[in-house]
């Protein structure tokens, strides 16, 4: 069977613009309601996780690769969804989690890394050697040789592991791979939108090129027939506090460099809270692969504070309350590592980036018990009460008008599910053919 993206891009060379939305995500309500939505359409979901989520120590969700496969399919299977059309992702696969450690140490636990991503099932894999470890010189660059060198160590890796996978399992679909050092750091987070600088033609050759050298002189031949795609900086990004929308003007000269390489496509991460506009634009241009993962947890809290502000309308008695907000604000403060060390500032603006900011760093803490049993109480009193309309329409304007034209459910879980959902939308519509 060959596997969907490759199917992705054989519609693209028959001039069909289409591409896939990567949701790289661990929150069991946004998968969830991925998944749900996904089912109204005869296509594949492409399901990603990060080393920072899930390595074969635990990682902040606490799964290795293999749970998070059981998580995800498991998931699926409550609301069925066929797992044949889920595609699981590696993102970012590396020696990211151990770049304070000596190059061998460090590719050491990168190799294990994908090793057991691609023996637990994962097809798409991104094998990302682009940070410095802690061995390399701090005062240069980390040169494209040495980036692919690293890449093409982890490529035979992952090769090795797909022949040992495909004893046990005859049917495995081939995994497919992504390469770029034009890379973002997982979860995006810029400084400063003037530095942005979209990655030029030659920069992209030059990883081509560097690549090819380093598979030549393993003697592998056959590995662009398994590279689909390479991360490109396309002018998209996001920090704490700002967007820079994509302007396909300044990305025009990348976009053109594609004809060169008909069997090639551009990975784009960070296109979280770009309009489906936008999207749509990057996908035309050649940006097949759209990552998203903080705009959709940035979704989900987002209708649960909602949910929160309704519980004030509706609850006089505080001590009766969920009281999700303040609880998250708790936490946070209480177990500050997640955050401390990406939002800076005085102690509003602490408290404010806590909240609102891009990055949403509270989505590592939703999955804590303290958390997820606020939600569920939050979830409680909600659906205790009949509510308004126009409380609805206050606090999800959205959801009202789905309410209004297509019987859409009132409950507090489908509340925010529509919050979610207005974010796969634009990734479904700048990706699909129709």
């Amino acid at each position: 069977m060959e596997h969907p993206i490759k199917e992705i891009i054989s519609k693209r060379q028959s001039g069909i613009n289409v591409g896939i939305p990567s949701f790289c995500t661990a929150n069991h309500f946004v998968i969830e309601t991925i998944f749900e939505y996904a089912k109204c359409f005869d296509d594949y979901v492409l399901i990603e996780a990060t080393p920072n989520q899930v390595n074969q120590f635990g990682g902040y969700a606490n799964m290795t690769p293999y749970d998070f496969v059981d998580y995800v399919y498991e998931i699926a299977g409550e609301i069925g969804f066929p797992k044949e059309k889920i595609i699981l992702g590696a993102d970012h696969f590396g020696p990211l989690v151990w770049a304070d450690k000596s190059e061998e140490e460090a590719m050491e636990n990168a190799k294990e890394l994908v090793r057991q991503a691609v023996l637990a099932g994962y097809t798409k894999i991104h094998l990302d050697t682009s940070m410095k470890v802690g061995s390399d010189d701090v005062n240069v660059k980390l040169s494209d040789e040495i980036i692919a060198k690293r890449g093409v160590e982890l490529y035979k890796v992952c090769e090795d592991a797909f022949k040992e996978r495909i004893e046990k399992f005859p049917n495995s679909i081939h995994p497919v791979y992504v390469i770029g050092s034009e890379v973002p750091i997982p979860g995006g987070e810029f400084d400063e939108v003037d530095t942005l600088q979209v990655t030029s033609p030659t920069d992209f050759k030059n990883t081509i090129d560097a690549y090819d050298k380093k598979f030549k002189e393993s003697e592998i031949d056959d590995a662009w027939d398994n590279i689909l795609a390479v991360v490109v900086q396309p002018g998209v990004e996001f920090s704490n506090v700002d967007v820079h929308l994509y302007e396909r003007d300044k990305s025009k000269n990348l976009s053109q460099v594609l004809h060169e390489y008909p069997n090639l496509v551009f990975e784009g991460h960070s296109t979280d809270y770009q309009p489906a506009d936008k999207l749509k634009e990057m996908v035309e241009d050649g940006v097949v692969i759209l990552k998203v993962g903080p705009a959709c947890t940035f979704a989900f809290r987002e209708g649960l504070f909602a949910l929160s502000m309704m519980e004030k309308e509706i609850i006089d008695d505080e001590s009766l309350r969920a009281n999700f907000i303040e609880t998250l604000e708790k936490v946070m403060i209480e177990n500050p590592k997640d955050w401390q060390d990406y939002y800076d500032g005085n102690e509003l603006d602490k408290e404010l980036a806590r909240k609102y900011s891009f990055s949403d760093r509270s989505r590592y803490y939703m999955s804590r018990n303290d958390i997820e049993s606020s939600i569920n109480d939050l979830f409680e009193n909600i659906d205790s009460f009949d509510l308004p309309l126009g409380l609805i329409k206050q606090f999800f304007p959205n959801a009202f008008m789905k309410i209004l034209e297509e019987n859409y459910p009132l409950d507090s879980k489908s509340l925010v599910k529509s919050n979610v959902i207005d974010v796969i939308e634009d990734y479904f519509y700048a990706t699909k053919a129709s």
